[in-house]
């Protein structure tokens, strides 16, 4: 499944692979996770008819529990097989700004070793746009263990998007020295068509 948004789009969300709901759809980011996703987007301010939303891996990978297909993660392979197609997004978009949307979406981009938990809500330094940063995937917030972390969890979500719009506002290209230098994958540069 390829993505959707406006092909001037200058933020692209990147999640991890479709869900059961996407999958039935054909479109990104539109079961629970995408509804999630909506209501924390308008929260900060961000209009989602305006940003390009996608997945690094391409098809929805499930295990049959019953009648229902339940999520199964991807491997190493199904990720590098869908690396092209996600490159092309990015290359065809020449987005402002990339947010990952969880860790496999971050360890697509910026290397297996990268950990969302580390590096959550930063601004780090990548070839692939002038604006990357990699915040937990809505889906996490759904599977949370109460409700009090459910809602810790929303607002920290919330406060990492209102920083990507906070960079879209005040800047076209915002200075190198305002990036994390913690976290540079040199082979994102290599991947980059930038």
């Amino acid at each position: 499944m390829v993505g959707e948004g406006l092909p001037n789009a200058t933020i692209i969300l990147i999640g991890e692979q479709p869900g059961n709901h996407e999958d039935l759809e054909g479109k990104p980011f539109v079961g629970p996770a995408g509804q999630l996703l909506d209501e924390a987007l308008a929260e900060a301010g961000i209009d989602r008819k305006k940003v390009y939303v996608t997945n690094a891996v391409k098809h929805f990978k499930w295990e049959p529990r019953g009648k229902r297909r339940i999520h199964k993660k991807p491997d190493a392979g199904e990720i590098a097989a869908c690396r092209p197609w996600l490159n092309a997004e990015i290359a065809a978009l020449h987005p402002k700004i990339i947010v990952c949307l969880g860790a496999i979406a971050a360890q697509a981009l910026l290397g297996s070793d990268f950990r969302v938990t580390q590096h959550r809500g930063e601004f780090l330094k990548s070839q692939l746009a002038p604006v990357v940063m990699a915040t937990i995937h809505p889906s996490s917030i759904l599977r949370a263990p109460d409700e009090q972390t459910g809602h810790t969890e929303m607002k920290r979500f919330i406060a990492d998007l209102k920083k990507i719009g906070q960079a879209l506002v005040s800047t076209s290209s915002p200075a190198r020295g305002a990036f994390s230098s913690s976290h540079v994958n040199p082979t994102s540069r290599a991947r980059s068509r930038r």
